[in-house]
């Protein structure tokens, strides 16, 4: 590809890290998971921070830690992927899919009224490409009723609303580790927690419902520490190897979200200049992560945008087709396109461009100048 859709930003000292991980006894879940979850911890503001598996096993961990499960309902937004609401599943529960804000393609306080009903006992809003939902909007309409707040915040490491990070206004928040996100190792994710009792059980329930991980039963002269199983838990730790990846890259976050908002914001203007193409709204009080640089195509004409931006070379993806246009979704869950006109719209329109921090300014030029042939080249809306 001429540009391609996204290249990690890793460093000499990442690989080094996990070089010595390699060269030391410990390759699973130890000392370099810990250092991460205190690294993580202290630049969220929130206590109790777990390295994962995934994005999506955090999830399925905080359900059950929750005590979500048979006969609950939890609220999943119709825009989002797939692993948002079949976490909910593998958790036991059922989820309900809600439609989400025009502007910002975020669930909103009207989508969850909506989707409430007497078994609700989650709300999982999305922090879509990089922008955190309305949490207080969210928490105002749920009231007094007893149902939780998880944030997927797999698009938002670095996102604030009105000063809050991810993880501080809510019962917790899962975030990813994929190959493509703003904090990577590959493969990996993490949960944040304010609640030290939801913590501990989450804990236990990420390596099978064990008290004690591999690291804390063999202490060396310490002798060995036996443990038990309480919760009937999962497979979900993350180890070591992978962890020393993300060790140095916690403290470049911010740097590397400074140009990724210089890059959005070009892509913004490029975008709004174009008659009948729209994007994803960034509100005043929000300090998005810019995970993905999103652009929603003239009703009817997505793929053929995509098709020819391909054919110049250029990097593109669909983040997301809304579930309800997704057959096991719409079958399994009996979800009707028409039920969810805002998810529906943008899973038609949606594409997402290159946006990673070393981008350069004369490549995102190529992508600007082929944007704008592409769009000169569609059909009128």
């Amino acid at each position: 590809m001429a540009v391609e859709f996204y290249r990690h930003a890793l460093r000499e000292e990442d690989v080094q890290a996990v070089v010595a991980v390699l060269r030391s006894t410990f390759l699973t879940t130890g000392p370099q998971c810990r250092e991460v979850e205190a690294r993580l911890a202290g630049y969220l503001g929130v206590p109790h921070v777990l390295t994962m598996t995934s994005c999506t096993a955090a999830l399925e961990v905080a359900l059950r830690a929750f005590g979500v499960g048979p006969g609950d309902e939890v609220i999943v937004p119709a825009f989002t992927f797939v692993a948002t609401a079949t976490a909910v599943l593998h958790a036991g529960a059922t989820p309900v899919l809600a439609d989400v804000d025009a502007d910002t393609g975020c669930l909103g306080a009207a989508g969850v009224v909506r989707a409430l009903s007497p078994r609700t006992r989650c709300v999982i809003p999305v922090h879509l490409y990089g922008q955190m939902a309305d949490l207080d909007a969210i928490r105002a309409v749920l009231g007094s009723r007893p149902v939780r707040i998880l944030e997927d915040a797999a698009h938002c490491v670095e996102g604030t609303y009105r000063g809050v990070r991810p993880g501080q206004a809510s019962d917790a928040a899962a975030f990813s580790f994929y190959a493509t996100k703003n904090l990577t190792c590959g493969e990996g994710g993490a949960l944040a927690l304010r609640d030290p009792d939801l913590a501990g059980r989450a804990r236990r329930l990420r390596q099978h419902g064990m008290t004690a991980s591999a690291a804390e039963r063999y202490q060396g002269t310490k002798g060995y520490r036996h443990w038990d199983v309480v919760d009937l838990g999962v497979k979900a730790n993350l180890p070591d190897v992978l962890a020393a990846l993300l060790v140095h890259q916690i403290p470049r976050l911010d740097g590397q979200r400074v140009r990724r908002e210089a890059l959005a914001r070009r892509y913004e203007a490029a975008i709004d200049a174009l008659p009948g193409w729209g994007r994803p709204h960034v509100r005043a009080e929000a300090c998005s992560a810019y995970h993905l640089a999103t652009a929603w195509a003239p009703r009817g004409h997505r793929d053929a945008a995509l098709a020819a931006l391909a054919a110049r070379e250029i990097g593109v993806a669909v983040n997301w087709r809304a579930l309800p246009q997704l057959t096991w979704v719409r079958e399994a869950l009996r979800a009707d396109p028409a039920d969810f006109p805002v998810a529906c719209e943008l899973g038609d329109r949606t594409l997402s461009l290159p946006l990673w921090p070393d981008l350069a300014d004369a490549q995102q030029d190529e992508v600007v100048a082929a944007l704008h042939d592409v769009a000169r080249g569609l059909p009128r809306a």
